[in-house]
């Protein structure tokens, strides 16, 4: 069994009923829910004080889990990503069959493949996209450790992982690339 397998159950138990949990990522702490639930992500929203438009970072395992939610993936998407040594979020043309609340204004799609144990255990679990967002009001830095998580944040979600919230070692925030519909790359943070 693994260390987290408590955690995932508590996951699991919080997004049966429309709930957002704390969590950490492969890069900073973040708010997440699955990608198909318009309640929890409105919670989140509300909790980060976020404006409606701004969309969110999907978490996947893997490129076969990207195939299915953007139109007209590049056929070397795979080299592509595999390129990155860092955690790095891909901002695809053309996401589908997603909430709107996840899809930006111009119908693009942020996606990370996380190599996270954790996140990849519990999106295999839920079987669909984990939100990902930073766990911070809009505006505040993100946090890198679990104890600089604001507490409106802590006290505002569902659940509160507990893996990991001793580490001592920062992560920053993924690098972010927009990709065009050429294939081109143009580098955003």
């Amino acid at each position: 069994m693994q260390p987290y397998e408590t955690d995932i159950q508590h996951c699991l138990q919080a997004f049966q009923h429309h709930g957002i949990i704390l969590y950490p990522t492969d890069t900073i702490w973040g708010l997440g829910c699955p990608a198909d639930d318009p309640k929890a992500i409105q919670k989140i929203f509300d909790l980060k004080q976020r404006p409606s438009n701004k969309s969110f970072i999907l978490l996947m395992t893997d490129v076969k889990m990207l195939f299915h939610y953007i139109a007209n993936p590049l056929p070397d998407l795979q080299a592509l990503l595999q390129q990155f040594q860092e955690p790095t979020t891909l901002i695809y043309p053309n996401g589908i069959n997603l909430p709107n609340d996840v899809i930006g204004e111009d119908g693009s799609v942020a996606v990370r493949i996380t190599q996270d144990p954790f996140c990849r255990s519990l999106i295999k679990r839920i079987r669909k996209p984990l939100v990902s967002t930073s766990a911070n009001i809009s505006g505040e830095p993100g946090a890198a450790l679990f104890s600089e998580v604001n507490i409106k944040i802590r006290d505002g979600v569902d659940y509160t992982v507990t893996w990991r919230q001793d580490e001592t070692t920062t992560s920053k925030a993924s690098s972010i690339y927009k990709v065009e519909p050429n294939g081109s790359l143009i580098k955003l943070r």
